[in-house]
């Protein structure tokens, strides 16, 4: 494998790197530091069923290229070995899905998920869930607005945050944490606290949902821990206590799909990102070869695409996914997001393991050195949401934040050219 985390992707630096240039940014307009955005979202809502879209939602033509005819070539993995247990990681099921997934986890960093066991009662009372949440008055969704600087609540086209490149959509995001460690309830107590006691039902469906992917998402990574070497629990026992994230997403039919975005283009900070799309209406699509590649929706499948964070956990041998979301002029689309984060103090760095063997592979004398310095999922948090709008060289400029570049001259010659017009975050 070359020696560039981002290899084969100077596509993906390369599309966003000649905008402008990149500085580190609060990026949070003044209009909300109050923690109020009322008049904000109202304004954006109101512009949902105008004929012209206004200018803070035009992005660039480098970032809205028209989409590729190709669809993804995404590899559909079966995970239900995984997700029935036991010690075997050498099982035809087990090897089959490992195999998948490192050809995906090399290249892309996208794939799809069968055998998840997730109740498609559950799932549909989830997507409707959040179709009822977004015909709510704006009033009332305004109980759950975002404050400045957090990364749980209510918002509309992120207007709460930026001013200019603002993602035609909008969202709900709420935590979620392990059972074990917080008590079962956790996101029924936020739907309760925020919106009132009326939307118990609601949270519950969402615990249950999120509990759900919880062991969706820690089945998968035994799967990554076979492709990897490191055995089935590794990684699985890094993430079982961890604080991930649920967000809810709308994308209401746009007047002008060519001119603007659902999602910009990004790289999810997170580990692993796990994806329910409601129905036949596409929207994902993630650069390869230069080109931006459709996702369909595939009935039952889940799509699952790796994040920065695990990107630093293998050091760079799985490549988190660059992608985008489009909308359409008359369809509206709906999706739900699992973002699958450690315990915030949890330090992130590769296995001992993991560099050993990659150092006896390629038989070197000594470990290969680390592509990324130490973190916590809580700096890098911090990092999105405070101080840098999240894209495809996030991760480089994290490192270079903490005071410590990347030791790939490669990775840091092209996060160098990464545009200050930054795209999304967990």
């Amino acid at each position: 494998m070359p020696e560039n985390p981002h290899h084969g992707s100077s596509d993906r630096l390369a599309l966003v790197g000649k905008q402008v240039d990149r500085r580190l940014l609060l990026p949070v307009s003044p209009a909300a530091d109050d923690g109020k955005d009322d008049n904000g979202a109202a304004a954006v809502i109101n512009l949902w069923g105008q004929l012209k879209i206004p200018d803070p939602f035009v992005w660039s033509h480098a970032e809205t290229m028209v989409s590729s005819e190709r669809e993804l070539d995404a590899p559909v993995v079966d995970v239900g070995a995984a997700m029935r247990g036991g010690d075997d990681d050498c099982g035809a099921g087990i090897r089959r899905a490992a195999e998948l997934v490192s050809g995906a986890c090399s290249s892309h960093g996208l794939f799809q998920v069968t055998g998840h066991g997730l109740d498609p009662a559950l799932a549909r009372a989830a997507l409707d869930g959040a179709a009822a949440f977004f015909r709510l008055p704006l009033a009332t969704k305004q109980r759950a607005s975002r404050a400045p600087g957090n990364v749980t609540g209510y918002t509309a086209a992120h207007a709460d945050r930026f001013t200019a490149n603002l993602p035609w959509k909008e969202t709900l995001s709420f935590g979620h944490r392990d059972r074990r460690t917080s008590g079962s309830h956790v996101v029924v107590d936020y739907f309760t606290s925020t919106l009132g006691s009326d939307f118990k039902p609601l949270g519950v469906v969402y615990q249950n949902y999120c509990n759900a992917m919880k062991e969706v998402s820690l089945a998968i990574m035994e799967v990554i821990g076979v492709s990897l070497g490191v055995g089935r629990s590794y990684y699985r026992d890094f993430f079982a206590d961890g604080s991930s994230i649920m967000r809810c997403n709308y994308y209401p039919p746009c007047p002008e799909p060519e001119r603007t975005l659902g999602t910009g283009p990004h790289c999810d900070p997170s580990a692993l990102t796990v994806l329910l799309q409601d129905g036949d209406v596409d929207g994902l699509q993630v650069l390869v070869d230069g080109e931006w590649r459709t996702v369909r929706p595939r009935p039952g499948a889940l799509v699952v695409s790796i994040g920065d964070t695990f990107m630093a956990l293998s050091n760079g041998r799985y490549r988190s996914c660059l992608h985008r979301a489009v909308v359409h002029r008359e369809r509206e689309r709906r999706s739900l997001v699992f973002f699958l984060c450690p315990r915030e103090d949890r330090v992130v760095r590769p296995p001992p393991r993991l560099l050993l063997a990659v150092a006896a592979r390629e038989q070197q004398q000594e470990q290969p050195r680390r592509r990324y310095p130490d973190f916590t999922w809580a700096d890098l948090a911090r990092f999105t949401q405070r101080h840098y709008r999240a894209d495809a060289g996030t991760l480089d400029a994290f490192a270079r934040w903490l005071g410590a570049a990347p030791t790939c001259a490669a990775a840091t010659s092209a996060a160098s050219q990464s545009p200050d017009k930054a795209h999304e975050t967990v």
